[in-house]
């Protein structure tokens, strides 16, 4: 009969515990929390949305095999002051877009906070442009108002 490596018995509780939170530690999920690695990788500090300010337009060169521009936007974050690439959805919705517009981004919905598709670096999209959102705009239902 062989025996386990784990102490048994009456008085073992706390080394048991002890011995657990020890092997806790080869867990990738648990020891990514607990120093807090994913929080401090991600710029919206756990939010799900996140006000900035417009710096630039650029485009975004599609992976293979698409051939594309993906247009996106340089945005400046209110919160924290860091800069993260965003999206911008719909067919010619960077034209309602100007540097120094106020934008509210959102996670872009890819595999674990990941980038979606084939826009490579890019993990966030833009949902409203001065408070009105982009795709109301593009269809016309509503004007950009003027900051």
């Amino acid at each position: 009969m062989t025996r386990s490596k784990s102490p048994r018995g009456e008085f073992a509780a706390r080394q048991l515990r002890r011995k657990r939170k020890k092997f806790r530690w080869s867990d990738i999920n648990y020891k990514r929390r607990m120093l807090r690695l994913n929080v401090k990788a991600d710029p919206l500090e756990g939010a799900p949305m996140a006000r900035g300010i417009v710096l630039d337009k650029y485009g975004v060169g599609a992976k293979q095999p698409n051939s594309a521009l993906r247009k996106c936007v340089r945005v400046q974050l209110i919160k924290n002051g860091k800069q993260i690439g965003a999206f911008v959805p719909q067919d010619g919705g960077l034209l309602y877009i100007d540097a120094h517009d106020e934008v509210i981004v959102c996670g872009i919905g890819g595999a674990q906070k990941g980038a979606m598709g084939d826009i490579p670096g890019i993990r966030w999209k833009v949902m409203k442009v001065n408070g009105v959102d982009l795709r109301q705009m593009v269809i016309g239902k509503k004007t950009k108002p003027t900051r």
